[in-house]
């Protein structure tokens, strides 16, 4: 309901219990303006950050500390995505005879990393993002352990239910495609 009351506008939202047992008197109130129903709808939960902050962060202050060549452009990778977070700022670009280094500043907390351009070409950002989303999900690798990981494999009846996948119906690619419509010359059509 919306009504003017003290020189402003004031909305009131009342519910429908509440509206049949008053709401019949309203119109004739001082002040009022109009009414109208609607149903609430909640928005939608935000969707979670593809790459949480904290885990970028971290996963490049480990890679930082390593010092190891192999992650030079996982690090980079990790920084850039981190700057245009606003996590990470850049102080200073500092160009050697090797290629130029960022300086960059951790916004909260001050800190301060160095990391080399790798110079990536664009066929191998791919997988180098690959390798930077595998460290986020499994970490660095461990002493004796393989890395990357291997994907786990479905063992039991309930993993496949869980895919969809009851195997009653082998699908190929070849099964899965439409058949293509015929076409008609326009000539055929407009006769």
């Amino acid at each position: 309901m919306l009504a003017y009351e003290n020189s402003e506008y004031v909305r009131q939202d009342i519910c429908t219990t509440c509206w049949t047992q008053e709401g019949d008197g309203a119109p004739s109130r001082k002040g009022f303006i109009s009414t109208w129903q609607g149903t609430y709808e909640a928005p939608p939960p935000a969707p979670p950050e593809a790459i949480q902050k904290d885990n970028a962060e971290g996963l490049l202050r480990k890679l930082v500390e390593t010092g190891d060549a192999r992650w030079r452009e996982a690090s980079y990778i990790l920084a850039v995505m981190l700057e245009r977070k606003r996590v990470l700022k850049v102080k200073e670009q500092i160009k050697e005879a090797e290629g130029r280094v960022f300086v960059y500043e951790m916004s909260q907390s001050g800190d301060v990393f160095t990391i080399p351009d790798p110079n990536l070409k664009m066929e191998e950002l791919e997988q180098v993002q690959i390798e930077v989303a595998t460290l986020l999900e499994h970490g660095l690798p461990v002493e004796g352990k393989p890395w990357p990981p291997a994907p786990e494999e479905p063992t039991g009846e309930a993993d496949v239910e869980a895919s969809g996948d009851t195997g009653d119906t082998p699908e190929s690619a070849e099964d899965a495609e439409a058949p293509e419509p015929e076409t008609t010359p326009a000539a055929e059509q407009v006769a």
